[in-house]
């Protein structure tokens, strides 16, 4: 069975402006995960809050540290917590 679990993640560098929320909303969602994405005010960096399978959530996280073409991520920072069913889908904040 499955273990669920919760990530919350910030990504810095150059991550705004560069369709990283796109990127990371997109592979979320081919990996069956539930959350959102948000630019933070700082300008440098992006939340992601995600649910679902922690394999598949570890995934992701491999993807968060490539980004899209154009964006550079200097680092990722991870907190897990426990699975809450807080989301429905995988959105885009703003």
């Amino acid at each position: 069975m499955a273990e669920m679990a919760r990530l919350s993640a910030k990504v810095y560098g150059r991550v705004q402006g560069v369709f990283f929320r796109y990127f990371v909303k997109n592979a979320a969602k081919n990996l069956g995960l539930k959350g959102y994405v948000r630019n933070l005010p700082r300008g440098d960096a992006v939340e992601v809050q995600s649910e679902g399978d922690k394999q598949q959530l570890e995934k992701l996280i491999e993807q968060l540290k490539i980004g899209p073409p154009g964006a550079w991520v200097n680092r990722v920072e991870i907190d897990w917590s426990g699975y809450s069913r807080e989301f429905t889908d995988f959105s885009i904040r703003y």
